[in-house]
């Protein structure tokens, strides 16, 4: 790391239009050479200055003493003290440091210091040092972004969201993604006929992973068509049919925990951090000597992949094995992880940055990377696996609510089917879920036709009611006693768990189920 002190004079409160005003102190200590028709300032003293007035101007490993700001210039490891009295003169005005702007894509502001002197206006001194966490190649759009959403304090781990570093072909690590088969290769399958634009779609694909060396040409006896999913945003998302391929593989049985278990540690918590791996699969290897087994056919050749693809019955396995294992000693405490997202949850901040940090620490040492625009920092509240998590409790994500509100009548066994699968996954939020769904369900009976009357209806839209008044659902405290209430009736059951606190009652979850037929004939 090479770096420059400066303590020249700057003031921060430049006229409109300027990035920043440098002095005669500045100008006598560093004495550079000024390109003024380029707008260039260079200092050559130590041969790796190079500085710019022109906004995100700088070149590769060069530091830039003055331009924009894109991040903000005052993270909580920086202190500021009056030259005088070394005493504190926090809190500041944020609008002080707004008119600070910084260039550099790879310089870490390390301090920062307001001197109080003669002048009307204060006096900034830092350190501004160079850190080589970018590649060349890095697109200055994806380092802008990078630098906009992570907080300044995990600038050590700025690597840790590169793009580029990301979609580079990963190590061969000890737990490579093995394709073991207990019988016979699956036969070849026909070429699924594409649409213009899904083959413009595929063609675009390969020619993508073939240069990244994410795929390769295959000459494999066996080979899967592909498909293309549409998107949310109405665009395509290529998906290998590896069904025949997965009817013949031993499965792993390394267990993927279920949503509801994890969301049962953040009583005590009141910081939340998101952490979204990027391209999770594709940052792990295919065994050497099974990449043949992942082959796939198209009109313009049979390719096979040399990470883990999407389609393959062992991948959510090995991933959920593979992370738990790298923060096995947070898991629960201050970290709950499913598939590729992370949560780290503590109180107070100055320890949670402290465990931020370390599980960066962890996706370095691993060589697995973060997408910057999925995640969240130091947040209050935060979206996770489909619920809202914050100190309150858990509360229904809104965009899954105003899906349920429009959705639209059931017109056949499938599309309730399809409700039905949706709303059960918040059914702990509505009391006397399954009893509330009983007409629905008889709907779904085999040999019986669909008719969906108005008792149906009637319970269709009321259902679609409950769902926007749902209540928070509190966390469950062990150290506070526990209320369980109880309902019975001819078909189902329900229970609903809840504690008290300084604000009352609060509901944990409702529970709720729908009594067998062989439970219907017992004795009461």
């Amino acid at each position: 790391m090479n770096s420059l002190p400066c303590s020249s004079p700057i003031i921060p409160n430049s006229p409109k239009g300027e990035d920043i005003i440098l002095g005669y102190d500045f100008l006598y200590h560093f004495d550079p050479t000024i390109d003024w028709k380029n707008g260039l300032i260079t200092y050559d003293s130590s041969g790796i200055i190079s500085s710019t007035i022109n906004d995100f101007a700088t070149a590769f490993n060069s530091v830039s003493l003055v331009g924009e700001l894109k991040t903000p210039f005052l993270p909580p490891s920086v202190h500021i003290t009056s030259i005088i009295s070394s005493q504190s003169l926090l809190p500041l005005r944020d609008e002080v440091f707004k008119e600070i702007k910084y260039v550099g894509e790879d310089v870490v502001i390390s301090s920062l210091h307001l001197f109080q002197g003669d002048m009307d206006l204060p006096h900034l001194s830092f350190h501004a040092s160079l850190e080589k966490q970018w590649d060349q190649e890095e697109e200055p759009e994806e380092i802008k972004t990078v630098l906009k959403v992570v907080p300044p304090a995990y600038n050590k781990y700025l690597d840790v969201f590169s793009k580029l570093k990301a979609e580079k072909l990963p190590p061969h690590r000890t737990c490579d993604h093995h394709i073991e088969l207990e019988g016979l290769l699956p036969p070849v399958h026909v070429i699924y006929p594409l649409s213009k634009n899904e083959s413009e779609t595929l063609r675009a694909y390969i020619s993508d992973n073939v240069e990244k060396v994410l795929i390769r040409r295959s000459s494999s006896s066996t080979g899967a068509p592909v498909l293309f999913v549409k998107k949310k945003d109405g665009g395509l998302c290529l998906w290998v049919d590896y069904r025949k391929l997965n009817a013949v593989t031993r499965k792993n049985r390394y267990p993927v925990p279920p949503i509801n278990q994890l969301l049962t540690f953040f009583n005590s918590a009141t910081i939340f951090s998101k952490i979204d791996l990027r391209g999770a699969y594709n940052l792990l290897r295919i065994k050497e000597g099974d990449e043949h087994l992942t082959a796939f056919r198209t009109k313009y050749g049979s390719y096979g992949y040399l990470v883990m693809p999407f389609g393959l019955t062992n991948a959510p396995a090995l991933l959920q094995n593979l992370v738990n294992d790298i923060f096995a000693d947070f898991l629960d405490i201050v970290v709950v992880v499913y598939s590729d997202d992370i949560m780290v949850f503590s109180s107070p901040q100055e320890e949670h940055v402290k465990y931020v940090a370390s599980v960066l620490q962890r996706l370095r040492e691993n060589n697995f990377f973060a997408k910057a625009t999925k995640c969240i920092f130091h947040a209050s509240s935060v979206e996770y696996l489909g619920y809202v998590v914050s100190s309150e409790g858990l509360k229904m994500d809104s965009s899954k609510v105003q899906q349920i509100l429009n959705w639209p009548q059931p017109r056949n066994i499938k599309a309730l089917q399809s409700f039905l699968g949706f709303a059960n996954f918040y059914c702990c939020f509505i009391k006397n879920y399954f009893k509330k769904i009983s007409d629905l369900t008889s709907l779904l009976k085999k040999d019986s036709p669909f008719i969906f009357n108005e008792e149906a209806l009637s319970q269709f839209q009321i259902l679609k009611e409950d769902f926007t008044t749902a209540p928070i659902l509190s966390h469950f405290n062990p150290s506070l006693p526990t209320n369980l209430e109880t309902d019975a009736s001819d078909y189902a059951w329900g229970a609903v768990p809840s504690q008290a606190n300084d604000s009352g009652k609060h509901p944990i979850a409702f529970d709720s189920c729908k009594l067998l037929p062989a439970e219907l004939s017992c004795e009461p």
